[in-house]
């Protein structure tokens, strides 16, 4: 499995799950919706924990900074 997913990238869906998060715990959101986003707030935490998202990888997507050039 090769990372695909960047520092930056792993910072956001870390916030934006913690946000998400705390919506549901506070009771802001409930219902359907609440178990929905909590699915949504444990892939994007999932995703940043390993750095690699899978919707990425058939559209070849990558936010990983590049590597030194050689040659240069």
């Amino acid at each position: 499995m090769t990372k695909n997913v960047g520092s930056a990238d792993r910072a956001v869906r870390t916030i934006a799950a913690l946000i998400l998060g705390y919506l549901i715990l506070n009771g802001s959101v409930e219902g359907t919706l609440a178990v929905v986003l909590g699915i949504v707030a444990i892939t994007l935490l999932l995703t940043s924990a390993v750095a690699f998202c899978p919707a990425y990888y058939p559209l070849k997507i990558s936010t990983m900074k590049k590597g030194p050039q050689s040659g240069s």
